[in-house]
C-alpha cells in the first residue's frame, strides 16, 4: 500500500501539478499553453453504442459556471480493498468454441481479451467449472461410474473431459497473461457420492464428506501437473438452487461442517494454498456466509464468500464485511439473457456491479459465460440456461461482442490486479468508484444516468478538473 501511494504522489500528483490544473476554491488563469497540455484520458459507451471504449484525451479546462457543478471528491489516503481483477466464466461451451475457431483467429481474439497492449481489455480473472457447468453439452464429473458404484479412494478420477477443450485454451489464456488468477467452482459431486445418485439437486452423502474433499485436492493438483494454478475454489456453485443441471443442494450447516472438519483439514494436511470461499450465490442471504465464518474453527480455513446477484440487494454484501472484515469478498457471477438489450445491461450491470459491487467490497466482478454460439449453445437439458448470452458470440471464425464485453472492459482494461479502491463520494446521477493502480494512476469509473450531458468537477484533493460526459454513458478517467 504505502508503495502504491509512493507511485501516486510520485506519478499522479506531479502530473496534475505539471498540468497546472485550478482549485474551484481558487481559480486561476490558465495560459494556452496548459490548455494544450493532456492531463489524462477517458474511454466512453455510451447507452446507444455510438460511442464503445471510445478513447479521448482529457485537457484542463476552465468554465466561469464550474462552482455550480456537482463535484466527485477523490481521497487516495482512505483506501479499501485490493483489487484481483475483473473477468467472465470461461465454461466448458465457452472454451470448446474458442478451441474450434483457427489458430491465427483464436490467438488474435485471446489476445485481445487477455493482452494488456492498447488493442485488448486486459481480463485478469477467471471463473472455471470443476466437472461440467449447465453450459457445456451434457453434465460430467471427473469419476463418473456406473449405476452402484463407488469409488471413496477415487481410484478413477480423470480430467478427460476438460483435456478436449478447457485445458488447452486455458494453456494458451496463460501464454498470454501468466499472472492471470483462475477460480474453480463445482455444479455437483459425482451422482454417487449424492442422495439422489442423479447431476440434479439431492444433497451430499455424509459418508463422502471426507472423499469429495480429496476430490478437490486430486482437482488442484492434476490442473497444477498440467501447468494451471487454481488459485481458489469456492465449495458449491448456487448451494441453495438444486433444480439446475448440474446442481447440489447444501444449506449453510451443511457447508460448515464440510470446510471445517473435511475440505480445510485436507487442504492443510495436503499442503494446498488454494483459497477456499464460502457460499457463491445471491445477495439476499448474507446470512449464509455469516453462519459459516461465526464458526472460528471453520473460518480459519476460509477466505471470504461470494456472490451472485439474482435476488437481494447488492449492498447487502456489506454485511458479512462488517461482520467478518478480515475476510475477502467476490463477485463472481451475473448472466446476460440473450439477445441481450445493451442500454439496459449496461446501465444496470454498471451501477450495481463494476460500482455497487467494488463499492462493497468485493475483490473481482465476474460476468457469467465468456462465449457462446448464436443459439445460445451449447447447455444441459432438465435445467441448463437456454438463454445465456456470452459476452461475445462466435460464428465460426467471427466474433461478436456482446453487452458483458463493454460492461467488463470498462473497468478490466484500466483497473489491473493489485489495484486498491480508494474513497469518492457517491452522487445520486452519478455513481461512481475509484482507484489507485499499481502504476501510479488514478482511475476513476463514473455513469452518467442523466438524458444530457453532463458536466461535473472531479477533484483530487486540492487540484479539480472539469470534465463532461455524454448522455446515458460510462466513462473511465485515467489520471
Amino acid at each position: 500500500m504505502k508503495k502504491i501511494l509512493q507511485q501516486y504522489t510520485g506519478v499522479a500528483l506531479g502530473f496534475l501539478l505539471m498540468a497546472s490544473m485550478h482549485s474551484c476554491k481558487d481559480s486561476k488563469t490558465i495560459s494556452s499553453k496548459e490548455k494544450n497540455r493532456p492531463v489524462g484520458k477517458v474511454y466512453v459507451t455510451t447507452l446507444d453504442q455510438s460511442q464503445l471504449l471510445a478513447e479521448s484525451e482529457l485537457y484542463q479546462t476552465q468554465s466561469k459556471s464550474s462552482e455550480q457543478l456537482p463535484v466527485i471528491q477523490i481521497n487516495p489516503g482512505k483506501t479499501y480493498q485490493e483489487m484481483d481483477g475483473f473477468g467472465y466464466t470461461l465454461t466448458g461451451g465457452s472454451a470448446m468454441h474458442i478451441h474450434k475457431m483457427k489458430d491465427d483467429a483464436r490467438h488474435a481474439l485471446l489476445k485481445e481479451l487477455f493482452g494488456r497492449d492498447a488493442s485488448s481489455i486486459g481480463v485478469s480473472y477467471l471463473r472455471i467449472s470443476i466437472g461440467a457447468s449447465d453450459l457445456d453439452a451434457a453434465p460430467f464429473s471427473y469419476d463418473d461410474l456406473a449405476e452402484g458404484e463407488t469409488d471413496k479412494n477415487l481410484e478413477h478420477f480423470s480430467l478427460a473431459n476438460d483435456t478436449l477443450h478447457l485445458i488447452p485454451v486455458l494453456k494458451e489464456i496463460i501464454k498470454i497473461q501468466p499472472n492471470i488468477k483462475i477460480l474453480g467452482s463445482p455444479w455437483s459431486p459425482p451422482t454417487w457420492m449424492k442422495t439422489n445418485n442423479d447431476t440434479r439437486g439431492g444433497s451430499l452423502k455424509e459418508e463422502f464428506y471426507d472423499s469429495y474433499a480429496r476430490y478437490f485436492v486430486k482437482y488442484i493438483e492434476a490442473m497444477k501437473a498440467e501447468g494451471i494454478t487454481i488459485d481458489a475454489i469456492t465449495v458449491q456453485n448456487e448451494p441453495l438452487h438444486p433444480g439446475n443441471n448440474p446442481s447440489l443442494l447444501m444449506e449453510a450447516e451443511q457447508q460448515k461442517e464440510f470446510v471445517k472438519n473435511h475440505l480445510g483439514p485436507v487442504f492443510e494436511e495436503n499442503n494446498i494454498n488454494t483459497k477456499i470461499i464460502v457460499y457463491d450465490h445471491n445477495a439476499d442471504r448474507p446470512d449464509y456466509p455469516i453462519t459459516i465464518l461465526n464458526d472460528s474453527v471453520a473460518a480459519k480455513y476460509i477466505d471470504g464468500a461470494a456472490f451472485h446477484l439474482y435476488g437481494g440487494e447488492v449492498d447487502a454484501i456489506s454485511k458479512v464485511h462488517e461482520a467478518h472484515p478480515d475476510k475477502n469478498l467476490y463477485f463472481t457471477e451475473q448472466w446476460v439473457g440473450a439477445p441481450g438489450d445493451f442500454a439496459k445491461e449496461m446501465n444496470w450491470h454498471t451501477e450495481n456491479l463494476i460500482i455497487g459491487a467494488t463499492r462493497n467490497w468485493c475483490k473481482t466482478v465476474l460476468e457469467w459465460n465468456l462465449a457462446a454460439d448464436e443459439n445460445q449453445e451449447p447447455h444441459t437439458d432438465r435445467g441448463g440456461c437456454d438463454r445465456c448470452l456470452g459476452a461475445i458470440t462466435i460464428k465460426g471464425d467471427n466474433v461478436i461482442r456482446e453487452p458483458a464485453y463493454y460492461i467488463i472492459a470498462q473497468a478490466s482494461k484500466f483497473v489491473t490486479p493489485g489495484s486498491v479502491r480508494i474513497e469518492s463520494n457517491l452522487l445520486k446521477d452519478l455513481p461512481n468508484v475509484a482507484f489507485s493502480t499499481p502504476k501510479g494512476k488514478i482511475v476513476v469509473i463514473v455513469q452518467n444516468k442523466n438524458k444530457k450531458e453532463q458536466s461535473f468537477l472531479l477533484q483530487l484533493e486540492k487540484e479539480t478538473l472539469e470534465v463532461k460526459l455524454p448522455a446515458q454513458s460510462v466513462g473511465t478517467y485515467v489520471i
